[in-house]
Formats: structure tokens, C-alpha cells, sequence
């Protein structure tokens, strides 16, 4: 049920799911430990140790560039995206040496640059999208998806675009069924002992192009 302030109720086996968008005061902490779980490998040679990553993480994050998922008030699921210069993950230059110092910081910024997506006029950019292990194939990722295509027409975009790497192939098949169509693959084998994939696809789909879905 879509409640019209950017909230939606999902009845599933285990109890209700809320999709709302905004993170929660308070969950910023969740919300990176969802991120280091969906996304450590790639973001780990960026910003490790893990525990100062997911720190690093939810001390810069823009909470009014996410969608989340609660069972009751925990974070079982999140959504990123990029609008107005500004996505969910933050921290410019200057808070990436101010945590790791000027030395281990340099080759930081450097690797973080190859991950920056910047979107196109009238494009929402999805940062990314993290679910609980213990609360997947309930729907979460499609409702999760549904949300963001609300926020995109409600933000005047005409384009959704993401990039999933190659050995995500669930991610890639979830935004299949609701209309993402592949636009280009880059390949980066150079990214394979750093951040485990050798290859990007860059996937793109029409605002209000919305498919039907098995969930």
C-alpha cells in the first residue's frame, strides 16, 4: 500500500515491510553496515580498515538521497541515488585526508574517483542498493526500485541510470524485470585484485517504463 508521503507498506511472511524515503535519524550506522555488506569489496581498497570505512560512511551520509526499508524501525534495506550534485555516500577530498592523513589518503581519492558516476541532465544516478541477507526474496529490492522510480519522476527526471559489475548477476536480473535495458559494458580487468570485478554495465531505464515482476 502506498500511503503518499513517500512511505509504502508491503505484507510479507515474517511481518510488514515500510519502504519510505529519507534514512531515519539514528540508522546511519545501519544503513553503512548494509553498504559495507553489499559493498565492501568494491569500497574496501578505498576505505578500509571495515570499521572505520562503515564510520567513515554514516558520518557523511546525505540521508535525504535514500530509500530504506524498515521491519518495524530497522533498516532492512536501502537505496542510493544522485540528484542535484549530491548522493547518498558523502565525504569530499578534504574528509577523505582528514581520516586517513595526506599519505594514505592520496591513493584513496584516487580509487574512489574511478567509482564516481555523475548523471547526464534530467538522469537520477542509483548510487546503490543493499538488502539484509535475512529479509531477501520478500520483494524488498523491487519495492526498493519502485520508490526510486517515484522519486526520479517526482524530481522532473526523464532517466534512471546504475552500473552493476559482473559478478553481481542477481542485481543485474532484478533490474531486468523492471525495465532496465544494458546501454554499454567497460571493461576494467585493472579493478579485478583491487576491488573483485573486471567488468562495469551501465543499464538505463525510461521514468514511468515500469514491467511486471515475480516477486
Amino acid at each position: 500500500m502506498h500511503t503518499g508521503d513517500g512511505s509504502e507498506t508491503h505484507g510479507a511472511e515474517g511481518g510488514a515491510i515500510t519502504v519510505r524515503r529519507d534514512v531515519p535519524t539514528g540508522t546511519e550506522g545501519r544503513v553503512a553496515e548494509l553498504y559495507w555488506e553489499a559493498f565492501g569489496r568494491k569500497l574496501g581498497a578505498a576505505l578500509d580498515p571495515p570499521d572505520k570505512g562503515r564510520r567513515f560512511i554514516a558520518t557523511h551520509l546525505h540521508r535525504d538521497r535514500g530509500v530504506v526499508a524498515l521491519a518495524g524501525d530497522h533498516v532492512v534495506g536501502v537505496a542510493g541515488f544522485q540528484l542535484g550534485g549530491r548522493g547518498l555516500t558523502g565525504g569530499g577530498p578534504a574528509d577523505v585526508l582528514r581520516t586517513y592523513g595526506a599519505v594514505r589518503g592520496l591513493p584513496r581519492l584516487a580509487l574512489l574517483a574511478l567509482l564516481e558516476r555523475t548523471p547526464a541532465p534530467g538522469q537520477l544516478v542509483m548510487d546503490g542498493i543493499a538488502v539484509d541477507a535475512g529479509h531477501r526474496g520478500r520483494g524488498i529490492g523491487s519495492a526498493l526500485l519502485e520508490e526510486i522510480a517515484r522519486v526520479a519522476a517526482g524530481s522532473g527526471c526523464d532517466r534512471i541510470r546504475l552500473d552493476v559489475i559482473d559478478v553481481n548477476p542477481r542485481a543485474r536480473a532484478l533490474y531486468e524485470r523492471h525495465g532496465f535495458t544494458a546501454v554499454r559494458t567497460e571493461q576494467t580487468p585493472y579493478l579485478r585484485r583491487l576491488m573483485g570485478f573486471t567488468a562495469v554495465t551501465t543499464m538505463h531505464r525510461s521514468v514511468g517504463d515500469r514491467r511486471d515482476e515475480t516477486r
